[in-house]
């Protein structure tokens, strides 16, 4: 990796060098205002020389950038309703960032110092990877004191305690190379579902190795509510741009039991159960197939015979 000249001189963290955070926002007021601070704090104190960048002129982002002092690219492309473009953003972050390590982050995440070690071990193993891991999610009401020495260990223990990691299909971060993506970003937009599920497939369908890091890093998930869209949780997940997402993604679908190595205590190991979850999955798939396509053969039967409507059809 190259190195970084601060002051004069060059700088190294192990054999990597320093990384770029970047995210989008939601509108900086009320709770989600506070959570989305907490988030941003957490990724500053991680090493002096993280750069973080904010993308989108949300109400009160300009403001906030800075509050904070953080880079802001206010102009992203957004659709009719909206809705920010993914592959904008990664264009435009992949362009602006001061470092060769890029951190894709939801604005709602808390990282502590097992996330930095992580992406060191990590990036020293691999010039070209993605590193992605599950969340914990938690209540979090109030600004963290981040000037208490013990602020890690008390969200430490919250998570701990509320004790609700998300299952593989939840990613809430991504660490990877820059260029990666570059010029391959289908027109997703954030802030609906599926594009998550894209990022982990598309470097493993060109070979990248996709290391999961979720047994080592504790990525602290600050809940909130669905106020943000109009029609709340359901129009998120259910909406006109949900399904555009869901259909952009159609085959091209992978979560972190896909992952080709997991990052444990112990270092970087070979993901082997990911051969056998991805041969279940096209096994499932191969069944579903299969079982329609019996039940369009024998409709005109069934229809004959009065059965109009079977289980399997409702």
């Amino acid at each position: 990796m190259g190195s970084l000249k601060v002051r004069g001189r060059a700088l190294r963290i192990g054999e990597w060098e320093m990384l770029t955070f970047f995210t989008t926002a939601k509108p900086f007021v009320g709770h989600i205002g506070v959570i989305q601070r907490n988030a941003i704090r957490s990724w500053q104190r991680l090493h002096p020389d993280v750069e973080v960048i904010l993308m989108g002129d949300d109400a009160g982002a300009a403001e906030a950038c800075a509050e904070l002092g953080v880079r802001h690219i206010a102009e992203v492309r957004r659709n009719k309703y909206g809705a920010k473009y993914l592959a904008d953003i990664y264009e435009r972050a992949q362009g602006a960032a001061r470092h060769g390590i890029l951190c894709h982050v939801n604005c709602d995440i808390i990282l502590k110092a097992d996330f930095l070690r992580a992406v060191e071990r990590v990036a020293a193993r691999d010039r070209r990877f993605l590193m992605a891991g599950r969340r914990w999610d938690v209540d979090v009401t109030a600004a963290i004191d981040f000037g208490a020495g013990d602020w890690e260990a008390r969200v430490e223990r919250l998570a701990m305690e509320t004790n609700r990691q998300r299952p593989p299909q939840w990613i809430d971060y991504f660490v990877f190379s820059r260029g990666l993506y570059a010029g391959e970003v289908p027109e997703f937009v954030i802030g609906r579902p599926g594009w998550d599920n894209w990022l982990l497939w598309y470097p493993l369908s060109i070979g990248v190795p996709v290391v999961d890091a979720s047994s080592v890093v504790r990525a602290v998930h600050q809940n909130h509510d669905y106020g943000y869209h109009p029609d709340g949780e359901k129009g998120v997940w259910e909406g006109e741009e949900a399904q555009e997402n869901y259909r952009l993604h159609y085959r091209k679908f992978a979560t972190l039991s896909n992952a080709t190595y997991v990052l444990t205590a112990g270092g970087v190991r070979r993901n082997y159960k990911a051969k056998w979850i991805e041969a279940g999955r096209s096994a499932a798939r191969g069944l579903y197939l299969a079982w329609f396509g019996v039940l369009n053969l024998t409709r005109p039967a069934r229809h004959r015979l009065g059965i109009r409507k079977g289980v399997a059809e409702r």
